[in-house]
């Protein structure tokens, strides 16, 4: 031991909620309580200790226009790092990003593998675009690529109505996510308008992204299915320019945007109140920055979900929820050092102190 580089954290580690500690020590990229006899070589990091953030939504590997070059992907990835994002799930990305997995430097990615979506439904480049009678090959295709996630496009414009329109029949996606489930994957859905979610929570759908669309009469359904949402404020954020762009050739589906977006704060929060379960995610990739982790759970303060929940819906639930630890005994000390408490205010996210990745200080 006395050879072996030791980490001290020291003054408030936030193990949970409520499960604070005066110090933890890192000793062989590992999280201990206990401090190693005979260490010598030990530098001591003082501040608020939390396990490394969540994005739960997030696309490393995907631009505007499609995939991005390796590089690219790796600026991503440090840039989410940086923000405090030791964890992403990955929701759709057509990149092959599996050599991240031996960058001991890099943020952890869940994989949901490529987006599935209608036939000229989607953004081009983006994902595998099928129509029903193909929904549960593919599905299993992404299952077996993935860790354990499938995102299907749940609605999208459909340019005839013109007009956010479901993408699926209910029968495709009922077989889609029985064979999921049959894989051992859960199955996401995008989905911004009312009229698709009551088919894909019945036929059995884990989560929902966005989820503007999320209604009074709906919101008992999730909350009884037990179906999280990952509300990605922050890209809802950019709904009136989007809708400004599509006045003239679409302005029903404009005028629904708006109104989507107009909604967001009370939707978020009906959801919250009805105990269904929420995360953080930005959407980051496609046309949006990375590093907005900070600012996705100050959005969350702003629809009313109270600090702490809003931060562990970045921290120890959405790791619990992901299968993944925390600051546990014994776990990988993956963890974001601020000057003082995040549980008083959030927008201390927004400076980490220190980031330490795999037991390595690395911003």
């Amino acid at each position: 031991m006395s050879d072996q580089a030791v980490l001290h954290v020291k003054g408030r580690v936030l193990a949970g909620p409520e499960d604070v500690r005066d110090e933890l020590w890192v000793v062989g990229g590992r999280v201990s309580y206990d401090r190693p006899a005979g260490a010598r070589d030990v530098r001591t990091v003082t501040g608020w200790a939390l396990p490394g953030l969540v994005d739960a939504h997030c696309h490393v590997g995907l631009g505007p226009h499609g995939p991005v070059d390796a590089a690219t992907a790796e600026k991503q990835a440090r840039t989410d790092r940086e923000a405090g994002t030791l964890l992403i799930r990955d929701a759709g990305s057509p990149s092959d990003t599996r050599w991240v997995d031996d960058r001991d430097d890099l943020p952890k990615i869940i994989r949901a593998g490529r987006h599935i979506a209608r036939t000229r439904r989607y953004i081009r480049n983006f994902a595998h675009e099928i129509e029903p009678a193909d929904l549960v090959a593919y599905v299993a295709q992404e299952a077996r690529r993935s860790d354990g996630w499938v995102k299907l496009v749940g609605d999208w414009i459909d340019r005839d109505l013109g007009d956010l329109a479901p993408s699926w029949p209910r029968d495709a996606v009922e077989a889609a996510i029985a064979e999921a489930h049959r894989l051992g994957a859960r199955v996401t859905a995008h989905c911004f308008a009312e009229d698709s979610l009551q088919d894909l929570v019945e036929a059995g759908i884990d989560c929902v992204e966005h989820a503007t669309g999320l209604t009074e009469d709906l919101i008992p359904l999730f909350a009884a299915r037990g179906v999280a949402i990952v509300p990605t404020l922050v890209n809802i954020a950019t709904f009136p320019r989007l809708a400004a762009g599509g006045d003239e050739k679409f302005p029903r589906w404009s005028a629904h945007m708006r109104r989507l977006h107009e909604r967001r704060y009370d939707t978020v929060r009906g959801a919250y109140d009805a105990g269904i379960p929420v995360y953080v995610g930005t959407d980051a990739g496609g046309s949006l920055a990375h590093g907005l982790v900070a600012d996705e759970v100050a959005e969350l303060v702003t629809a009313g979900i109270p600090p702490v929940d809003a931060l562990a819906a970045t921290s120890w639930a959405a790791r619990a929820w992901l299968g993944r630890p925390g600051l546990e005994e014994g776990a990988p000390a993956d963890l974001v050092v601020y000057e003082s408490d995040p549980r008083a205010d959030v927008r201390v996210l927004a400076s980490p102190r220190r980031v330490v990745l795999n037991g390595a200080a690395v911003a």
